[in-house]
């Protein structure tokens, strides 16, 4: 996923009401501009950081920019890391056409938001000839607080909870359901923030146990764009 045009660099000046983010352009400027997380950002939101931010071309839209990158500190030295929680599903569709997700070698089409479950919608229904269909549920991760390992969710996250348990029922009653976790930063190895959510971990771990497929797969990210670069060992116990 390369961006259309250059991001434009600020410092963050703070990131507040979930959604927002004051950010400082380099002509000393302040802006506000849309920041697409709800989660709690641990480690990402420290006034000061290197921020990058995308122009849209919208005139209907009230914030002109969004928050994409950010200069991270993290364990092991800092790095850029995508924010953006509405990127991994585009990354996930950009893996599939170009044959990079080895877990859905073999499926052809891939369609996104198919309602299923407890009122859910998955984010893709993979389909091929031959195969079962794929419930594939994608979800964003760029909490890291040990070198080399990310970790989900960053806070609670009780619909990703309920996510797991609706892609185990899947399972039970014969389909197939995976989990991609787009790991938006360099990591290593991918488990659960079990002291974050309880909740989800035991969701979690209770869907694998059942025989949803969990994935992991670190990007490559830049001021040019994110791609999904890699998979990564899923290291949850049992």
């Amino acid at each position: 996923m390369q961006f259309p045009s250059p991001l434009v660099e600020g410092r963050l000046v703070r990131r507040y009401k979930r959604f927002l983010a004051d950010v400082a352009l380099p002509d000393g400027t302040e802006i506000t501009a849309h920041c697409a997380n709800p989660g709690a950002m641990l480690g990402l939101n420290q006034p000061g950081a290197r921020v990058l931010l995308s122009v849209s071309d919208n005139p209907a839209r009230k914030l002109g920019h969004s928050w994409e990158l950010v200069e991270a500190d993290l364990p092991g030295g800092p790095q850029w890391v995508g924010i953006n929680t509405a990127r991994p599903n585009h990354l996930v569709a950009e893996a599939f056409r170009a044959g990079l997700l080895a877990p859905l070698a073999g499926y052809d089409g891939l369609r996104p938001e198919v309602r299923y479950g407890r009122a859910s919608r998955v984010d893709f229904l993979a389909t091929g000839p031959g195969l079962p269909p794929a419930h594939v549920e994608v979800k964003n991760c760029h909490l890291m607080r040990t070198p080399g390992l990310a970790e989900f969710p960053d806070c609670v996250a009780a619909r990703s909870a309920r996510h797991m348990r609706d892609l185990a029922d899947v399972v039970a009653a014969g389909g197939r359901a995976l989990v991609i976790v787009v790991v938006q930063m360099r990591a290593e190895a991918f488990d659960v923030a079990r002291d974050l959510d309880p909740a989800f971990d035991r969701a979690f771990r209770e869907a694998r146990a059942m025989g949803v497929e969990t994935h992991a797969y670190r990007c490559a990210v830049g001021p040019e764009g994110v791609r999904v670069a890699a998979p990564i060992p899923v290291v949850t116990p049992p």
